[in-house]
Order: C-alpha cells, then structure tokens, then sequence
C-alpha cells in the first residue's frame, strides 16, 4: 500500500510540471507569431477577411498573425494542415462554407471537420443576390418561379461549380420551390458567367454579392432577392428569398477554427479578441464594404451554426444528387 501510495504521488508530481506549462502558455498565449491558413488563392474573399482579422489580431495582441495561402482541393488542403498542426492556437483557419459542404460532398475525407477542430470565432456571413439579366421579362421571384416552370428545360443557372455556395444556393431554390433549373457549370463567374448573363444565355445566378453588386447598380443585372434571411444594407429595396419562400436561406460566412484540443483559455482570448474587433466602426464598415452582416458571438454558438450547416447541405447534396465534378 505504501508503495502504490509512493507510486501515486511521484506521477502526480511529475504530470503537475506538465500541467502548469500547458496552463503558463495559455496565459502567455501568442508569443510568438501565428498562422491563419487559407485553402483558396490570394485575392479572393476568403482571403481579403482573412487579411483584415489577422491585422486586428496582430494588433491586438502585439503579435504576428500571418495568412497562409493554402489553395488545393477546395479548401481539404489547408483545413487537413489545420486538424492535424500541434493543437496549441499557432495554426487557425479562415472557415468558410466550403468546409461545411465538403464533408458530404467529399466521401472519402481524411478527417471529420466537426470531429476534428475546435470551433473559435463568428466572423460574418455574406448574401448571396440571385440576379437575372435586365432584358429576362420577370420583375419579382414569384414571377421567376412562373416564367422556370413556363420554360422547363430552357432556363440555365451559372455557377463556378459543385460545392460553392452559388451553386448549392441555387441547388436550395430549386428544391424548395420546384424549379425546374439546369445549372451551368463554369471556371469562374469572371470567366464567362457574368458573359452569358449580359447575353441572357443563362438566366440566373445566385452568385455573391461583392461579385455582381457593380452589374445590379449599373442596370446589367436585375436583383430579385437576397438569400440570407435579413435584406442586404447594400440592396435594401431588394427582398429577402425567404420573404417569397418561407424557410430559404443560403449565405457564404467567415470564421476561425483551430485544431482538437487547443486550451479553452486560448479560445476564448481568440473569440474575444475577434468580437471587439467585430464591434469596431472601423472593422464593421470594412466587411460591410464586402457584404458582411457581423456574426460576433461565442464559440458554442459558432460551433452550434457549423452543425447545423453541414446538416442542411447535406440534404441539398443528396436530394440533389450533386457529385464532384471533375
């Protein structure tokens, strides 16, 4: 009995060290400098947020917050980088609804995002504006939905591909009002998307705002409805979908994740520290500027929303029967 004894109190002793380095560094958290990976190239939205967060967070803490460009297998690569990095708060990820759709999308993951990382903070979610060339003879979406069913298998949507938002916004409005849409898949809506809508060759897209507000303000495109369930600040005569379809929403959002196991105590520095950034005039009229509607809160309620939209794009996907495309 002594002897277990003995053997109790020397491990105790030998895990406390342990312990209150893990406990000392959580305090001392960052000191030193800090990855935000980006699975998409420079340029793009998820990278300018990321760009803009890292900034606030190397001011805030008087330490570098460096974005990491990490593009490849839209988005698995970086997110892959993030689970399996040390779970210390050093490697984040700018999460983006990519990492929601994937994991139905992609059956054969390496990992389970939910599973696998620590959900840390609310950015913003961004709308998606459903647009239709100005000559299409269609003022609102009820008479949209009229005009699709009137022309079956003539009425295109465009999208950059399986798995973007525009496309599983598009997906969504399908299902749910009995469209019959076919979409059109494309590189990129600057690569011949936004073409064939000046050209009414496609009828729709429920592309991202930042991307088509400049052809809605100049008369090319015609706005029917934001797909958030809030109107835009920037379109506010134009409705929201849900307004014309009870229950509709589909956006892009912006957030942090970090590895499984980082300390509580980092995440809630990380959190905080990206609300009062979130609170900001400043800040606030920067995303604004990108379509943002804030989504400061907790990471539980964060992490609460991840789950909850990866369960609703998996229905889309199945019900849709939508499959990688090559």
């Amino acid at each position: 009995m002594r002897r277990r004894r003995f053997l109790q109190l020397a491990a105790a002793a030998s895990a406390a060290p342990a312990l209150s380095r893990a406990a000392q560094a959580a305090v001392d958290y960052p000191d030193r400098p800090a990855r935000i990976l980006v699975g998409f190239s420079a340029g793009g939205a998820v990278d300018i947020v990321a760009r803009l967060i890292a900034q606030r967070l190397s001011d805030r803490f008087k330490s570098q917050f460096i974005v990491e460009d990490r593009p490849g297998a839209a988005n698995n690569l970086a997110t892959e980088d993030m689970i399996k990095s040390a779970p210390d708060g050093y490697t984040l990820l700018l999460t983006n609804p990519t990492n929601v759709i994937n994991a139905t999308l992609y059956p054969h993951l390496k990992f389970d995002f939910l599973r696998d990382s620590e959900p840390v903070a609310g950015i913003m979610r961004v709308p998606n504006v459903m647009a239709i060339p100005s000559q299409l003879p269609v003022k609102t979406i009820a008479e949209f939905i009229t005009y699709a069913k009137n022309n079956a298998g003539h009425v295109y949507y465009a999208s950059p591909g399986s798995g973007t938002s525009v496309m599983m916004s598009a997906e969504l409005f399908k299902i749910m009002t009995q469209s019959p849409l076919t979409g059109i898949t494309y590189r990129g809506m600057n690569g011949g998307g936004y073409t064939d809508m000046l050209t009414n060759r496609v009828q729709v897209a429920f592309d991202n705002l930042p991307g088509s507000i400049g052809y809605i303000r100049n008369g090319q495109f015609r706005a029917l409805g934001v797909t958030t369930t809030k109107r835009s600040d920037q379109l506010p005569n134009v409705p929201s979908i849900s307004e014309v379809v009870p229950g509709y929403e589909a956006s892009a959002f912006y957030g942090l994740n970090a590895a499984k196991g980082t300390r509580p105590e980092i995440v809630d520095k990380l959190n905080q520290a990206v609300n009062d950034a979130l609170a900001d005039p400043v800040m606030k009229g920067k995303l604004a500027n990108l379509g943002g509607m804030m989504m400061a809160g907790t990471p539980e309620e964060f992490g609460t929303m991840l789950i909850a939209e990866t369960d609703k794009w998996a229905k889309v996907i199945r019900e849709a029967n939508i499959k990688l495309m090559d």
